[in-house]
């Protein structure tokens, strides 16, 4: 996996814990529902870039 990707990736994870977190504190249901789905988004496409490393090599 690329850096570049990586670091998109994880960023888009934090930016949406980040979300989830302030959604949750401000009772905020929508901004919470928000930042679990971009947290997600990221986990989905780390993993994406995962097994593409494992079929190139």
């Amino acid at each position: 996996m690329g850096i570049r990707k990586k670091s998109k990736n994880i960023g888009d994870i934090a930016e949406g814990k980040a979300k989830e977190t302030t959604g949750k504190a401000l009772g905020n249901e929508s901004l919470e529902k928000k930042g679990k789905m971009e947290k997600a988004k990221g986990k989905v496409k780390q993993a994406v870039e995962r097994g593409k490393d494992t079929l190139r090599h």
